[in-house]
């Protein structure tokens, strides 16, 4: 059954294939989820700006506007969750998509049970009431939980939700090593559900945002064959 906070939730749809965006909308009304259609970039812009949903669930081919192209530019605007749908074979796309801010990857075919279930995942990992309203303090890095702040040597970065999640979780267990199996079922909620790729790839991109020295990081070390760790 779905929670009176995923009952009130949007969703996004952009695909330029209708039985995809028909089928995928009929399962996603079903648990709950108020919907929304797109068949183009464009499109998907406008409603965007008009109606800002609570999620986006993004296909990489799309006419026009690609895929990338939209995530970007949502990404320069808002923290919105999304999901991209991608074909087999489109690793690199794959790859691209998570560096510019994408949060989580589904591959066609799928099951929209399963897309259904990431949706449910994100939402509940996105939302301000996952986290209770307190912060951590570091030298030079302060997060809030509350507001999703993140403030380095006094400036503030942007993250996505997923970049602030990983992030959070990593320095609520200071010194704690966690593999990429466990960080994928922690903090994506998934079990070997996706490419372990995929936190490397996040992992990456807070060492940017977050490292003085991305290749020598300071607060998010990698300990070699194991996983990674925060060292406050």
């Amino acid at each position: 059954m779905s929670t009176n906070s995923e009952t009130k939730s949007s969703v996004l749809v952009v695909d330029d294939e209708p039985i995809v965006r028909e089928v995928v909308v009929r399962y996603l009304r079903r648990e709950g989820y108020r919907t929304l259609e797109a068949a183009d970039g464009r499109r998907a812009r406008e409603l965007i700006e008009t109606d800002p949903p609570s999620l986006v669930v993004l296909d990489l081919m799309l006419p026009g506007i690609d895929g990338l192209a939209l995530c970007r530019w949502i990404r320069a605007r808002s923290d919105v969750p999304v999901i991209m749908l991608t074909a087999r074979g489109e690793e690199t796309d794959r790859i691209v998509g998570l560096e510019i801010g994408a949060d989580d990857y589904i591959t066609k075919p799928f099951s929209p049970r399963e897309l259904a279930a990431r949706v449910r995942t994100v939402l509940r990992r996105t939302t301000p009431t996952t986290i209770a309203a307190k912060s951590l303090a570091f030298d030079g890095l302060t997060i809030d939980a509350g507001t999703h702040d993140v403030v380095v040597n006094g400036q503030h970065v942007q993250l996505t939700a997923k970049e602030f999640d990983l992030l959070w979780f990593m320095a609520s267990h200071p010194r704690q090593v966690f593999s990429r199996d466990q960080l994928m079922d922690r903090v994506w909620g998934y079990e070997a559900a996706l490419d372990t790729g995929t936190v490397t790839v996040h992992m990456r991109r807070l060492r940017e945002k977050i490292e003085d020295m991305p290749s020598r990081p300071r607060f998010l070390e990698t300990v070699w064959g194991v996983g990674y760790r925060f060292v406050p």
